[in-house]
């Protein structure tokens, strides 16, 4: 027997059929939020930039989010944009963060390797994967910084990289002194191959730690002049003391062991910031302690 033909009509209401349907489930589909970036963040959302001094040492910053709208908001990825640094600064541990009406969240985030051919001004980029009321919703939103620090990380890690282009430099050993007496301190410079003037002409102190023979503004002078062939490796014993003896500055240390190194890179004057190693800390902070009279 032959095969029975669909009749052209019933053929024409299938068509339609199938056309209604998927015209009604496309209509539906599109009443579920988006998670595709939008402009903005839900009303009473709002973020902002800060960087705790404990997020200085690890070149961290914190996405600091405020929940002002009347239902629960769930953060999840957060990523911070700013030409001046090469990639984006994602969240350091991925998790997703649950804030009722009126709460905030400090969301860490990582920042990248300076990109030191961008301009140092720049406006950095928030791209936030949230939930509203358990609707979810993505914002890609220009973000302030509460006290600016993006700028001046950026000169000061450039300042560096060019001063690293002539000469490698950094803290070596700790001869500790007696109370009363100032310990030294070796400030190491050794060149390198690379083309580029490099003067180092001072060194701040730090809240726990200073020099004698500072000047009035807390700085050890320098002149150490990386330029021309012949240069060659410095050590230059910095006599280093504690200024300051109550106990919690050394038991609450965060930046105590971190300097300013101030230096002239191609003849454009210019400072970064040079941090003792995690075991030369350990000796300055338990010198300190001697020295003041409550160590072992």
């Amino acid at each position: 027997m032959m095969p029975r033909r669909a009749h052209p009509v019933a053929t024409a209401i299938g068509v339609a059929i199938k056309v209604a349907v998927a015209a009604i489930a496309g209509a539906l589909g599109g009443c579920a939020p988006s998670a595709d970036p939008s402009p903005g963040l839900p009303e009473g959302v709002t973020a902002q930039l800060i960087q705790l001094r404990s997020d200085v040492a690890s070149r961290q910053a914190e996405v600091r989010i405020v929940n002002g709208s009347d239902a629960d908001v769930e953060v999840g990825a957060v990523s911070v944009a700013d030409p001046r640094f090469r990639g984006a600064a994602e969240r350091v541990i991925d998790r997703v963060s649950t804030l009722a009406p009126g709460r905030s969240v400090d969301v860490r985030v990582q920042l990248g390797p300076v990109d030191c051919a961008a301009p140092h001004d720049a406006e950095p980029t928030l791209t936030v994967h949230a939930t509203r009321g358990g609707a979810p919703f993505a914002a890609t939103v220009p973000v302030g910084e509460v006290i600016p620090f993006l700028t001046a990380l950026h000169t000061r890690e450039c300042v560096q990289e060019g001063a690293a282009a002539s000469a490698d430099i950094a803290l070596g050993a700790l001869l500790p002194s007696a109370a009363g007496m100032p310990g030294a301190l070796e400030l190491v410079v050794a060149p390198r191959a690379g083309e580029g003037v490099l003067r180092i002409t001072g060194i701040r102190e730090t809240n726990l730690l200073t020099f004698d023979g500072r000047d009035g503004r807390g700085e050890y002078p320098l002149d150490i002049d990386q330029t021309g062939a012949d240069r060659a490796a410095v050590t230059t014993p910095l006599p280093v003391r504690p200024a300051r003896c109550d106990p919690h500055a050394v038991l609450e240390d965060k930046r105590g062991t971190v300097f300013r190194l101030q230096v002239e890179v191609d003849g454009v004057a210019g400072a970064f910031d040079l941090a003792a190693s995690p075991a030369l800390r350990g000796e300055l902070l338990a010198w300190v302690a001697r020295w003041c009279g409550y160590g072992s």
